[in-house]
């Protein structure tokens, strides 16, 4: 799908429309439009640009004129085949192979919010990410500074990780009444590439997972890419709802949960819920991956153990990063598992990348050995309660009678459902052009058409009351 990633300048002398044939003449000589790509919608342009449609409609003729465009009956407008004839004919051999590739490209809304969450004009409503004001700055220097005189290389790590920080995360994990050993842990690069690994080196087009409908997992096509189908299971209050469950009959099959502050509902699963989930998939022989990357995110109390502490079967994957504690450039999580299925998965990443960066891990190890981290979780809580208060008051405040919420214990997000069902898509765009960038709820669960994931955590204080007021108002008078 080919973005727009640019803006236009109003306060320019040259013409609007001038602007936009000059940008999209240089996406078409960089190759990022390539030529038989077809653009997007004139509507859809003139919607992100904030401009009429005629303006774009003067710019694509004019393109069309200069043989630079084509169009035709039923096939919309694509960049023509002839559009700098030499780099026509390599881009057009790229072409070829970018729709052809096994990893299906992201859902066309993840894109633009991927893009858009770079723009400084916008306020991020949805960012499932810790604020800049977050950021550990003096943790992390006297962290960086001591690394200068602890390590003498930063060659690569082991397969399975750097040791030392394995041997301090299983120290972490036993505060959690998990036990395991460093050979039995796997350092890999955030949660997302554990998922990746997973999809890689233990699931097939044959396979089948279970998880919470919603989930985060739907808005990616990371599982889909690789075959494996995907089967929503309801959810309570407290958490996965087996009542009405059967899994069929397939042999390769497995449970994916968050079951601390669920994304993007908010929901703990209650301590004698994650035990009726483990025995049942120990008597289904489901096995099952703990995706627990908010759990040091609690608000009110601390969660539950992990489904993990409870497992004496290796029946559970337990999946953690610091990318939401922390800070997600680190790129640093782990998966904790049986040692035959984490030297599976260690081998497959080191095809893939020869190991996480030694540097974070070495980092990392550093933050938890000085207990710096923890103290740092102690100020990221007091930091998101009051970002929740802020979140609570504006939804009481504008939201009353337009939606309803239940406030969570922990996390980033509020799972906001609409009174009235809306065009999702719609929803986005309009809130794009008016300077909000949402994710709607159909990202999660394709059925739905009330809900909005609202997130707290990355928005400054004013522009989250500024954001959800803007909101509020053009769900009354824009739909």
């Amino acid at each position: 799908m080919l973005i727009i990633d640019w803006h236009l300048d109003k306060t320019k002398k040259i013409p609007l429309y001038q602007q936009v044939i000059e940008q999209i003449k240089i996406k078409i000589s960089s190759g990022d439009w390539p030529p038989g790509s077809k653009i997007p919608s004139q509507r859809t342009m003139s919607e992100i640009l904030g401009v009429n449609r005629s303006t774009i409609n003067t710019a694509v003729n004019e393109l069309i004129a200069d043989g630079l465009l084509e169009t035709s009956v039923g096939s919309g407008t694509k960049v023509a085949n002839n559009s700098w004839s030499l780099l026509a004919s390599s881009t057009a051999m790229w072409n070829h192979f970018t729709n052809r590739g096994q990893q299906q490209p992201n859902l066309a809304t993840i894109q633009k919010i991927n893009t858009y969450e770079f723009d400084q004009n916008i306020i991020r409503l949805g960012t499932g990410e810790l604020s800049p004001d977050f950021y550990p700055k003096e943790f992390m220097g006297s962290a960086l500074h001591a690394l200068a005189e602890e390590i003498s290389q930063l060659g690569y790590a082991e397969p399975l990780g750097l040791y030392p920080l394995r041997k301090e995360l299983c120290r972490y994990l036993k505060r959690l009444q998990v036990v395991t050993a460093p050979d039995c842990l796997l350092i890999v690069s955030g949660a997302l590439q554990a998922l990746q690994l997973i999809s890689l080196g233990l699931l097939n087009r044959t396979s089948t997972l279970y998880l919470e409908r919603p989930s985060y997992l739907f808005s990616l096509n990371l599982f889909q890419s690789a075959g494996v189908r995907l089967h929503g299971i309801p959810m309570d209050d407290e958490g996965l709802s087996l009542d009405s469950f059967r899994p069929a009959g397939n042999t390769s099959r497995c449970l994916y949960t968050i079951p601390c502050f669920q994304n993007p509902t908010g929901v703990t699963m209650a301590a004698e819920r994650r035990q009726t989930v483990y025995n049942w998939c120990a008597k289904e022989r489901l096995p099952i991956i703990e995706d627990d990357v908010y759990r040091e995110l609690w608000l009110d109390a601390p969660p539950p153990n992990p489904i993990k502490a409870l497992d004496s079967q290796g029946l559970v994957l337990y999946i953690g990063s610091f990318s939401k504690a922390l800070s997600p450039g680190l790129r640093i999580g782990w998966i904790a598992g049986p040692k035959p299925v984490i030297s599976r998965l260690a081998d497959i990443k080191n095809q893939i990348d020869y190991g996480s960066s030694s540097l974070s891990q070495w980092a990392v190890h550093q933050l938890l050995s000085s207990g710096s981290f923890y103290r740092h979780l102690e100020d990221v809580r007091d930091k998101l309660k009051w970002r929740r208060e802020i979140c609570r008051r504006a939804l009481e405040e504008h939201f009353t009678g337009l939606a309803t919420w239940q406030m969570p214990s922990g996390g980033f997000y509020v799972w906001l459902r609409l009174n009235t069902p809306l065009a999702m898509n719609a929803l986005f765009h309009t809130a794009l052009k008016n300077g909000l960038l949402l994710n709607p709820g159909n990202l999660y669960d394709k059925q739905t058409s009330h809900y909005l994931r609202l997130s707290f955590a990355y928005a400054g204080e004013t522009d989250l009351a500024e954001g959800l007021s803007r909101l509020s108002f053009l769900l009354k008078h824009s739909f």
